[in-house]
């Protein structure tokens, strides 16, 4: 069965009002916020190509109050993130310290933290559980989560791998499964850097003295899925929940509800280095908006602007405020790189700038679709990718060796030549 029939029987077997109800019964108390058990995995309990390690990988977030401080700390010593010059080691500490008590409160009124992590467990779990249907030759597919400034962090991931099987003179194989759907240096590349630093510390001779050659020449063999922001699955998902978000507009408006479609936005000093985040977002809405018709005017926006320098606009706030101003408050915002629920969907757009335009006489009528979540076709879509990638036998796209035209980090080189060359079939592709 294609993924486009897939799709399809899915879609007949639950309507879009049906599947934004579902998604809501999903409780915390269901997908738990705590870290899923995974059993320990052996090499004897395999099939011809498994067991196959799943690592979803992301940014994270606090799952308490008490977290906010070391989340903020990780997240402003990241220069791939938030470029600080020189400077970053002295600003980063200083900054993230004074944002500290403002960002708790920003998690207390969501509920105490971020959800972020049940909802990666839960469908990392799912999509597993598909995946040892569709593809037993590589089960038992086990699933991980690897963050990049919160807990799972990626050297927690890497330690439990180890623990349960992989590496360690047994081999075994790894997908690092980024769950930014767009690819960019500064969240995908920077995920992948740590991951590669966390490889090199624990798995390469050169840098861990106390392996043996035979733990050495078994190490953990990876490969990446970087990048999927027009798949079949992400599209009809987004897709679904807007429909189902515009059926709550009076018939005769409906179709003239302005869609803001958002994501967080990039430093320009990151798009002017030739980042592609920019233009792959930008292809995820044009495709949303072919599933959709093109029925509905539409702008991209951009959220979660830090400091005074220049960022990639126009910034969501201020464009609801502006179109409300101007009278066009039918609007239905859409957190489209975004994969789960967290601050930036349940505090920045749902608190703040709806709340904003609600104060400038939106009248409840600036809304936004529902998140991702434990949508099924997404999950479905994302057992997909992982399939085709498993297939493939590819070690990564082969956009993923083009390294941004203006990029001067050895590190992103060094990162990009060792994913590149952990398969024979790597499409080719080089780091330049």
């Amino acid at each position: 069965m294609s993924v486009a029939q897939s799709l399809r029987a899915i879609s007949k077997r639950a309507s879009p009002a049906q599947c934004l109800q579902a998604q809501k019964a999903r409780s915390w108390q269901q997908h738990r916020a705590l870290a899923t058990h995974v059993p320990p995995v052996t090499q004897d309990n395999t099939s011809s190509q498994g067991p196959t390690a799943m690592v979803f990988m992301n940014m994270g977030g606090p799952s308490t109050t008490d977290e906010v401080h070391g989340f903020l700390s990780r997240l402003f010593a990241d220069g791939d993130l938030i470029p600080l010059g020189p400077l970053q080691g002295y600003l980063g500490p200083f900054i993230a310290k004074r944002r500290t008590p403002k960002i708790q409160k920003q998690y207390a009124d969501i509920g105490g933290g971020s959800p972020i992590r049940k909802w990666s467990e839960y469908q990392c779990e799912e999509m597993c559980k598909i995946l040892d249907k569709i593809r037993p030759e590589s089960a038992p597919h086990k699933p991980y989560v690897a963050f990049r400034y919160a807990d799972p962090l990626t050297e927690e991931m890497y330690a439990k791998l180890l623990e349960d099987g992989f590496g360690k003179g047994k081999g075994g194989r790894a997908v690092a499964f980024t769950q930014y759907p767009q690819y960019s240096c500064s969240t995908t590349g920077s995920s992948l850097n740590e991951l590669w630093k966390w490889r090199q510390r624990m798995e390469s001779p050169r840098r861990n003295s106390n392996l043996t050659a035979a733990e050495a020449e078994g190490s953990i063999n990876w490969s990446v899925i970087d990048r999927w922001p027009t798949h079949p699955g992400l599209v009809e998902a987004f897709a679904q929940n807007i429909e189902a978000t515009l059926q709550t507009y009076p018939e005769d408006v409906r179709d003239s509800v302005v869609l803001l479609y958002s994501a967080h936005s990039l430093p320009m000093s990151v798009v002017n280095r030739g980042d592609p985040y920019p233009a792959e977002v930008a292809a995820t809405v044009w495709a949303v908006q072919q599933r959709l018709g093109h029925k509905n005017p539409y702008r991209l926006v951009w959220q979660s602007q830090v400091g005074p320098s220049a960022w990639l606009g126009a910034q969501t706030s201020d464009t609801v405020a502006n179109l409300v101003k101007k009278g066009q408050k039918d609007l239905v915002l859409i957190p489209i790189a975004f994969t789960s629920d967290h601050i930036e969907t349940l505090f920045e757009i749902d608190q703040e700038v709806i709340h904003e335009a609600n104060e400038l006489g939106a009248d409840g009528r600036v809304r936004r679709a529902e998140s991702l979540n434990g949508n099924p076709i997404f999950i479905r879509g994302l057992a997909d990718i992982a399939k085709s990638h498993l297939d493939s036998g590819e070690a990564c796209s082969r956009q993923m060796g083009l390294r941004c035209p203006g990029c001067k980090s050895e590190r992103c080189l060094e990162q990009k030549k060792f994913f590149l060359g952990q398969n024979e079939r790597n499409n080719d592709a080089v780091a330049l």
